[in-house]
């Protein structure tokens, strides 16, 4: 097991469990909405090559234990929905952990990723992972930014973060 992943934990309505090379055409509907990515700049305008760029970031952070995003499968159906997870991530010259997550257009508004990140907040803890957690949003990204505040996230501040202006948002264990 890889430390930081959620395999085989589960939430209300979703399983957690590590992306294998056979999702990619599922998560192709993220890259072709445009909305998916509009708040993030630097990204592939080709949704293929942006995808596949993402996938070698992903199986990377399980090969190098840097934490990673694990496939969220809707226990009703067995779909894919989206993927979050705890990643090691470097902000301002500081290690910290980041709750990320996306979910695919089809299921959005339906409160898979607060489900999600509500869980990998928890798992984080009950292990003493860290003692805060942070999640990295784009400043205009109200929607991951509503999730964060759900998930009990105060602005802790904002900054720059691969060449975009973001909020780094916070909760501490406790």
């Amino acid at each position: 097991m890889s430390l930081y992943l959620l395999e085989n934990q589960t939430s209300e309505r979703l399983v957690f469990r590590r992306f294998i090379p056979s999702d990619f055409d599922c998560w192709m509907p993220f890259y072709e909405n445009p909305l998916s990515t509009k708040y993030w700049d630097g990204l592939p305008t080709d949704p293929l090559v942006a995808c596949k760029e993402q996938f070698a970031r992903i199986f990377e952070r399980y090969e190098m234990q840097l934490g990673g995003m694990n496939a969220l499968i809707l226990k009703e159906t067995n779909q894919l929905v989206g993927m979050c997870g705890l990643l090691v991530q470097n902000v301002d010259e500081v290690e910290e952990l980041e709750i990320g997550y996306s979910v695919l257009p089809e299921f959005w508004l339906q409160g898979f990723a607060f489900e999600a990140a509500q869980k990998c907040k928890d798992f984080a803890f009950e292990n003493n992972f860290a003692n805060s957690l942070i999640s990295i949003i784009h400043v205009d990204n109200t929607p991951s930014r509503k999730v964060a505040i759900k998930n009990g996230m105060r602005l802790d501040k904002t900054t720059n973060y691969k060449d975009n202006p973001v909020h780094i948002f916070r909760v501490n264990q406790g």
